[in-house]
């Protein structure tokens, strides 16, 4: 059994990560999953979250904006709307959108609550991923 699996992480702005990795953890729609080399072929729904993966003693951190994954036994692709790493996270825009999230929600009219929440949800979860910072 292989002990490696490539990850590529994909935005329509280009290749973000391509590299061999040990395991991955990554936010699905129907929950959190986690990745081995070898592991059975699935497709899955990413939501708003947190990719993570081990290589040897490094753990890095992703910020994953909606998207899919595909995993089969020696590879993961994951293909997503936007995705940085949490080294690459701007904490201070991060902190302003929510801010400004948080007061339209607080709004009671002319205020799409689905997308107020929604880049609320996004921002809470970049500053998340940004504490996760080697």
């Amino acid at each position: 059994m292989e002990s490696k699996l490539k990850l590529e992480i994909v935005t329509p702005y280009g290749m973000v990560f391509n590299d061999d990795v040990e395991e991955i953890n990554a936010s699905g729609s129907e929950g959190e999953f986690g990745v081995l080399p070898g592991h059975t072929p699935f497709l899955a729904p990413l939501k708003i979250g947190m990719l993570t993966y081990k290589r040897g003693s490094e753990t890095g951190h992703f910020f994953v904006n909606w998207g899919y994954a595909e995993v089969v036994p020696d590879k993961v692709i994951i293909l997503a709307d936007s995705a940085e790493k949490s080294e690459e996270i701007e904490v201070e825009r991060a902190l302003a959108a929510k801010k400004r999230a948080e007061e339209r929600l607080k709004q009671a009219e002319n205020v799409d609550h689905t997308r107020a929440l929604a880049s609320l949800e996004r921002a809470t979860t970049r500053i998340q991923v940004s504490e996760k910072r080697k």
